[in-house]
């Protein structure tokens, strides 16, 4: 007879290819529920940029239905952008939100708190997030501005967390307990794992991409971006909620993300070894990743800032 365990764990698996397969044929649309359990969801939103339409909601989110309330893992873009967020909380229960998550210092992680704080939700962070979000307010309100419009951006402000820790915080809701871990810098300083260790889930923010090449920014760290995945591996997940594209599995989380930097890291070191210079970087051949979205948009500027990251290691 098959062990029912690893039965368990293939339909599991099959039912999250089924639904990322539907979400993929569909990531120009609105935002989508992910069933990953009966109480804990995705919140898929478009790959792409920020637009008036997904209202700053070019990312993925999640909560959790517990017996005393919802938490929500990061609130979206704007305030209606959280607002379009929770219209699909109420779609599975009465619920309200208690607690936001912040995962970490990107504009879609908590520019949606003032919403949720409105409604009387505890907003948590990590300090290192805080201080990102702080550190790149003008510059976040001011691209969304252009992007989603002042429409789309009305009714948003600032709101920061009410609770922050540096490293670890542990709390429960009703039944459920939560881990959260400070895993950045990676692809911002304070990103952050929310860690479900009783169902095996996490929720990894942007620290993980599926589907969609990670963008190395600025404000980001490859290399640390590396250690952060091994961190959020060795927890043993058997369901990942990414930062963009649908729930998956450890494998192809790693194989979209992780493969990717640990590919860019050596194929860039290389090429500065050869005495490549930076004004060359673009001719470096990415193509083993040209089948994830933004990949022409992405990757040049991904090999110029890791080009920049390394010369100062």
């Amino acid at each position: 007879m098959p062990n029912p365990t690893l039965l368990s764990r293939l339909m599991l698996m099959a039912l999250l290819l089924l639904a990322s397969v539907a979400l993929a044929a569909d990531q120009d649309a609105s935002l989508r529920l992910q069933p990953i359990s009966d109480r804990i969801y995705a919140i898929v939103g478009p790959f792409g940029n920020r637009t008036p339409e997904n209202l700053g909601n070019n990312a993925t989110f999640g909560f959790v239905v517990t017996d005393a309330g919802v938490v929500l893992i990061d609130p979206g873009g704007s305030a209606k952008g959280a607002a379009a967020i929770d219209a699909l909380i109420d779609q599975v229960t009465d619920q309200p939100v208690k607690i936001v998550i912040n995962t970490g210092g990107q504009d879609h992680r908590w520019l949606g708190n003032a919403y949720f704080k409105k409604r009387g939700a505890r907003i948590i962070a990590s300090q290192a997030a805080v201080e990102d979000q702080r550190a790149r307010l003008k510059e976040q309100l001011f691209r969304l501005q252009n992007l989603v419009g002042v429409d789309g951006l009305a009714g948003t402000e600032p709101v920061y967390a009410d609770e922050t820790f540096d490293e670890t915080m542990t709390f429960s809701l009703g039944d459920t307990r939560f881990e959260l871990r400070r895993i950045g810098p990676a692809h911002t300083p304070g990103d952050s794992l929310v860690w479900l260790p009783d169902e095996r889930v996490a929720f990894s923010g942007d620290v993980v991409y599926v589907g969609r090449m990670p963008g190395v920014m600025p404000h980001s760290s490859s290399a640390h971006w590396i250690e952060a995945f091994e961190i959020l591996a060795a927890v043993e997940p058997k369901v990942i909620v990414p930062g963009h594209g649908p729930a998956t599995d450890l494998a192809q989380a790693r194989a979209d993300t992780l493969d990717y930097l640990v590919f860019l890291r050596e194929t860039v070191g290389a090429f500065m070894e050869d005495g490549g210079d930076i004004t060359q970087i673009g001719t470096l051949d990415q193509s083993r990743f040209a089948h994830l979205e933004d990949y022409q948009s992405l990757k040049g500027r991904n090999a110029q800032q890791v080009f920049q990251e390394m010369e100062w290691e």
